[in-house]
């Protein structure tokens, strides 16, 4: 029987975690086709998000504020400037469907033996062989659990002693680069809300390889400027290789097979929090609602950065959106066609955005609110959202990647970006490269 806490609960987070987990509650029964409203769902999230926002770091309070803010601004601009129709009742609602699905996805951490810790995933070694291990092991893991891969992997690492600027670099490049092909990363569910037409097949196809060869660049860098020799790396087990597989199976088959007419966002929405129940429940259910319970008052609240930032995004890109729309008649576009020519200068831009400060999230959708994009267009646009932000966060001073890192080991953001620029020049090429070929396929 887990013992109990020592530090009890704060009252803001004893509210906010059932409220999140209220929300995606609500959405699963939305995606199970029962008459729940979406603002239903978006108002649980936004007053959990308003309970923990004196919990929010210094950096994403600013940032949430200044997205949030511009987003009231310009929808009030549209209303009483252009006399634009404004749909107040949805007005919270952009990107709820992601936030449903990052919090279905932190699900995946109930999945462990009794006590509630994953089985060791591998064993530690020196040299080329073992960074390019920890690369591995966070890119593969990381695909499915997202940020916890790195903190688990990491602090394994620290067994060894603090850990020092090539594994930090390569647990910042493992899991950003996955980015690039992910169906459970929270950008591919912002890409797919986006661009709802997106062809996944033929990102699936161009970004996995792309993401291999953004290890095999990592790695030649780090040899060529570290002596590996003595750094302490991972090694993956075939056995912690079930679990992303798995996953990635039964997404897929729900999506091919048993639900087509739903979203990978979706499925994943409600496929990931009933494999973890699924695991537990053969502990009975008092076991389970204990697990439940635990996840709802700590993992939950702990996902303010993340949730806060995704619905203030969501009103930034309404706002932004209505505006251009009241103000140009509905007939501005930023490019009258998305080609590989401006589908590069719109990676490079939010690429620049990112080094700049600015979460890669807010490129995405400022450039989203700018086009009008039909058909195979969405698919290009979709490989062009996804890259910058696989290289955004990787080079990005304020990217939750580098913050948690800089939270958890005291590296700063501004030394991460410094050592990941070259990386960042070199992954760009390879994604510039990527975008004629994805435009010449398309």
């Amino acid at each position: 029987m887990p013992t109990p806490d020592a530090t009890p609960t704060p009252l803001r987070h004893a509210l906010a975690g059932p409220l999140i987990l209220a929300g995606l509650g609500l959405q699963v029964l939305r995606l199970a086709g029962l008459p729940v409203a979406l603002p239903a769902v978006s108002l649980a999230f936004w007053l959990a998000t308003l309970l923990l926002w004196p919990d929010l770091r210094r950096g994403n309070r600013r940032q949430a504020t200044l997205l949030a803010g511009l987003g009231l601004g310009l929808l009030l601009v549209a209303a009483l400037a252009f006399d634009a129709e404004i749909a107040w009742a949805h007005l919270l609602d952009n990107n709820s469907y992601v936030v449903a699905m990052l919090v279905g996805v932190s699900f995946i951490g109930l999945i462990g033996t009794r006590r509630g810790h994953a089985p060791p995933p591998g064993s530690a070694i020196t040299g080329r062989r073992g960074t390019a291990g920890t690369w591995l092991g966070v890119h593969l893991l990381g695909a499915i659990l997202n940020l916890s891969t790195v903190f688990m992997v990491g602090d394994r690492l620290r067994r060894h002693g603090e850990l020092s600027l090539p594994q930090l670099l390569t647990l910042n490049r493992g899991l950003s680069s996955a980015a690039l092909w992910s169906p459970f990363f929270a950008s591919m569910g912002v890409v797919m809300t986006l661009a709802p037409e997106m062809d996944y097949t033929r990102i699936l196809l161009l970004g996995l390889p792309l993401g291999l060869a953004a290890g095999t660049l990592s790695l030649q860098d780090l040899s060529r400027r570290f002596d590996l020799d003595a750094v302490p790396g991972y090694s993956l087990s075939p056995r912690s290789l079930l679990m992303p597989v798995g996953m990635a199976a039964l997404v897929l088959g729900f999506h091919y097979g048993l639900t087509p007419g739903l979203s990978i966002v979706g499925i994943i929405t409600f496929l990931m929090p009933g494999v973890a129940l699924a695991s537990n429940l053969r502990h009975g259910p008092r076991w389970t609602l204990r697990r439940v319970r635990a996840h709802a008052l700590e993992r939950l609240p702990a996902m303010r950065g993340e949730i806060s930032l995704f619905l203030c995004a969501g009103l930034l890109t309404l706002g932004l959106s209505t505006f251009i729309d009241a103000a140009t008649g509905g007939q501005w576009r930023l490019f009258a066609h998305f080609g590989a020519p401006q589908a590069a200068l719109s990676f490079l831009a939010i690429v620049a955005s990112a080094i700049a400060g600015l979460h890669p999230i807010i490129g995405v959708s400022v450039l989203a609110s700018m086009l009008e994009l039909a058909g195979d267009r969405q698919t290009l646009f979709a490989f062009v959202a996804l890259a910058a932000w696989a290289v955004g966060t990787s080079v990005g001073p304020l990217s939750g990647i580098n913050l948690s890192l800089q939270g958890r080991y005291g590296i700063g953001g501004g030394r991460m970006m410094r050592h990941n620029l070259g990386y960042a020049a070199m992954l760009s090429t390879l994604v510039v490269a990527g975008i004629v070929l994805l435009d010449a396929w398309l």
